[in-house]
C-alpha cells in the first residue's frame, strides 16, 4: 500500500530520511520545518511550511527527521494522534524472526537488525550500523553510522551511541548516554552521562 508520507525536519538527516521514502516507492509530500529561512523546496522536494500545520494533512503518515532525541521527543507529544511512518531502507536487513521496530523509527541502509532484536519508537538506526540479537534499544535512542552492538545489549531511552562504537554481548547502557565515536563498552554503563575511550569512561 502506498503510504503519503510529510517529513518533519529538513536538514541533511531530513534528506537521508525522504530518501528511504522514496526508496520505498511511498509517496513524498514535503518536509515540515520551523526554520523561516528555507527555501520553498529542498532538492525538489516542497517545504510545507511549520511544523505546527500538520493538521492540514490528515491523510498524511510522519516521521520525525530531528538528530536530537528531546526536540524528538518534543514534537512526537506534540502531534499526539497523528499516524507515524516507519522507515526501513530496502537495503537494510530487518529480521523476521520476533524483530519489533516501534512507530516513528528510521532504520538506514545497510543497517542490520538480528532476531529478537526489540527497537523503541522514534529511534534511529543509522546507516551500516548492526543490532544484534537480542538486543533492547530504547525509545528516541539513536545507534549511529557504522556502531555495532553485540547479541543482548540493551540501550536505555534518549540514549545516543556514537559513530563507529562498539558494545560487547551482553551489556547494558543506562537512560540519557553519549557515547562517543569509536567508544567500546565492555561493562554495563549504569549512570547517565558521555562515555568515551576503549574501554568506555565517563567524562564530565
Amino acid at each position: 500500500m502506498n503510504e503519503q508520507v510529510i517529513v518533519i525536519g529538513a536538514s541533511g538527516h531530513g534528506k537521508v530520511v525522504a530518501d528511504i521514502i522514496l526508496s520505498c516507492g511511498d509517496t513524498l509530500l514535503g518536509f515540515l520545518d520551523d526554520n523561516e529561512t528555507l527555501p520553498d523546496e529542498i532538492d525538489g522536494i516542497p517545504v510545507l511550511g511549520k511544523i505546527s500545520n500538520y493538521g492540514k494533512y490528515s491523510n498524511a503518515a510522519f516521521v520525525i527527521a530531528i538528530g536530537n532525541s528531546a526536540i524528538r521527543e518534543k514534537i512526537a507529544r506534540q502531534l499526539d494522534g497523528v499516524r507515524w511512518y516507519t522507515a526501513i531502507h530496502p537495503t537494510a536487513v530487518v529480521s523476521q524472526l520476533n524483530t519489533q521496530i516501534g512507530e516513528g523509527s528510521v532504520a538506514m541502509a545497510n543497517a542490520v537488525v538480528n532476531p529478537s532484536a526489540h527497537i523503541g519508537k522514534h529511534c534511529i538506526i543509522n546507516t551500516s550500523a548492526v543490532v544484534e540479537h537480542d538486543n533492547r534499544i530504547g525509545d528516541f535512542a539513536h545507534v549511529s553510522v557504522g556502531a555495532k552492538l553485540g547479541g543482548t545489549v540493551s540501550i536505555g531511552d534518549h540514549t545516543w551511541v556514537g559513530i563507529g562504537a562498539i558494545a560487547s554481548n551482553n551489556v547494558s547502557v543506562c537512560d540519557h548516554c553519549m557515547i562517543g565515536a569509536g567508544t567500546v563498552i565492555i561493562h554495563d554503563i549504569k549512570e547517565s552521562g558521555t562515555y568515551v575511550g576503549i574501554p568506555a569512561r565517563k567524562i564530565k
